[in-house]
C-alpha cells in the first residue's frame, strides 16, 4: 500500500459508498472485528478531512470503535461483493469473518485493522458521537422507512482521517 495525503484522493465518494461499499473495521491485533457499511460520507469540518458513518447500537464493530476510538475504512472494489455479503450479514461475535472471508488482516502503525486486499483505506479517528433521535427528523417518512416500530437507530461518528493508502 502505498500513503496518499487525503486531499489527493480522487475517488467519488457518493458512488463507491453507495454502490461499492465499505469495511468499517476497529480493535487490535489481539482482537477485532470488521462489518460492511454502505451509509456514510467524506468531507471537510473543523478544518480536518473528516469521514462520517453509520453504525447501529447492537452491531459488534461498534464495541471495538467505541473501546479504541478509531477504525478503518476499507474499499475492496466491485470485485468483492461477496466478502461485503459475509460482513454484513453475519457477526463477528458469532463466526471468525477473516476465516470466512479468505481476507489479510494489516496492521496500521497504530494499530488499526485493515485489509491488504483494499484498493483504498483510510484510517480515522473519532472526533464526535450521537445517536441518532427520531425527533430530529425534519421529513419523518425517513424515520419510519427505515426504523419503524423496531428502533435500533444508528450512532452516527465523525472521524478525522489521519492516513489514508491505495494500491
Amino acid at each position: 500500500m502505498k500513503a496518499i495525503e487525503p486531499s489527493l484522493i480522487k475517488d467519488n465518494f457518493i458512488e463507491i459508498i453507495g454502490k461499492e461499499w465499505m469495511l468499517v473495521s476497529a480493535g487490535d491485533k489481539t482482537k477485532f472485528n470488521t462489518m460492511t457499511a454502505s451509509w456514510g460520507g467524506v468531507g471537510f469540518l473543523w478544518n480536518k478531512p473528516v469521514v462520517f458513518v453509520f453504525i447501529r447500537p447492537e452491531r459488534y464493530t461498534r464495541e471495538f470503535i467505541d473501546a479504541k476510538g478509531a477504525f478503518t475504512l476499507s474499499f475492496l472494489g466491485e470485485a468483492h461483493k461477496d466478502v461485503h455479503k459475509i460482513c454484513g450479514s453475519k457477526s463477528g461475535r458469532e463466526i471468525d469473518k477473516v476465516a470466512a472471508t479468505g481476507l489479510t488482516p494489516y496492521f496500521t502503525e497504530q494499530g488499526n485493522p485493515c485489509f491488504e486486499e483494499a484498493r483504498l483505506t483510510l484510517e480515522c479517528k473519532t472526533l464526535y458521537v450521537t445517536k441518532m433521535d427520531p425527533a430530529h427528523f425534519v421529513d419523518s417518512t425517513l424515520c419510519e422507512k427505515w426504523y419503524g416500530e423496531k428502533g435500533g437507530l444508528h450512532n452516527v461518528y465523525v472521524a478525522e482521517i489521519l492516513n489514508a493508502w491505495e494500491k
